[in-house]
């Protein structure tokens, strides 16, 4: 058996362990392996009963790892992950790669996903499956390989490699622009402004941009997003100013679909970081991904 070879605990048991480390819920663990919480809540109990620590702990209603269950966690995802995409492969007769990579809205519809065609038509033989969101958690699904966050290069068990830095400006339609042609950055506070709820660690919104140019401000004006192109197609309508990041609203900028306003620039304090489990080893497809994200990258810090 199984067991008596390896010496693990019972492979359902490990399953709903590995469910539960994934999504820190009992139900949502529950309902993706058709079980009952009960059922998992034992199966946990199993293990941590034959390893003799605690794999959990239990603040408040959630649950979180405990560092021999993160370490438990770190492995077992890894192995389960490869036999995926081993599984993938034979399933496809070996004739195709596969990837998962993982990245934000904004960065996946505004810098990624356009230059995708000149992937395709260099490695025609990897399969790519986009993970897109503003969480964090999903970065974790077993099934993904590569993300690419924006931050400041320090993620746990990520090994993380600099794409490329940015800057940042206001921008907003061409009707707009044109009736506040004589806008300085001093008026930027008294122009309705577009904000975008922070989406991740160092995600610049306009009270930090005004703080760090020293624009003093009472309470601003303006519309909210939950999403950062959305905002920017507001920007677009003439309904106000966004805070454009460089990277993801150039092409837009070329294209005269949005305007600098003011002369105000900022270098933007993270980065856009390429990173991969530094415990588990990159599959083919990956690593052909992550060679062309590297060239392409490289190609447009010369441009």
């Amino acid at each position: 058996m199984v067991r008596q070879y390896y010496d693990l605990p019972p492979l359902t048991a490990l399953a709903g362990f590995e469910a539960l480390a994934r999504h820190l819920s009992f139900k949502l663990a529950a309902s993706e392996l058709n079980v009952t919480s009960g059922e998992i809540s034992r199966q946990i109990k199993a293990i941590e009963d034959e390893l003799g620590v605690p794999l959990f702990v239990r603040p408040g209603t959630g649950v979180m790892l405990t560092s021999a269950g993160k370490d438990l966690y770190s492995v077992l995802a890894s192995s389960l992950s490869r036999a995926s995409n081993v599984v993938r492969t034979i399933k496809r007769g070996g004739r195709f790669r596969h990837v998962t990579i993982a990245s934000t809205d904004a960065f996946a519809s505004m810098w990624l996903i356009p230059r995708m065609p000149r992937f395709w038509s260099q490695h025609g033989d990897i399969t790519v499956d986009h993970v897109i969101s503003d969480s964090s958690r999903d970065y974790q699904r077993d099934e993904v390989e590569l993300c690419i966050r924006y931050g400041f290069g320090s993620w746990p068990d990520e090994r993380a490699e600099l794409l490329f830095g940015d800057v940042i400006y206001p921008v907003c339609g061409p009707s707009f622009a044109q009736e506040h042609s004589d806008a300085t950055a001093k008026c930027l506070p008294e122009l309705p402004l577009l904000h975008v709820e922070r989406i991740q660690a160092g995600w610049a919104g306009w009270d930090e941009v005004l703080r760090r140019a020293r624009l003093p401000h009472g309470p601003l004006r303006g519309h909210r997003f939950s999403k950062f192109f959305v905002a920017l197609q507001a920007a677009q309508a003439d309904q106000g100013v966004a805070v454009g990041w460089h990277r993801l609203v150039r092409t837009s900028v070329e294209e005269g679909k949005l305007v600098r306003i003011t002369d105000l620039e900022l270098d933007a304090l993270g980065g856009y970081y390429l990173t991969w489990n530094d415990n588990r080893t990159l599959s083919p497809g990956a690593e052909g991904l992550r060679e062309w994200l590297r060239k392409i990258s490289a190609e447009e810090l010369n441009a």
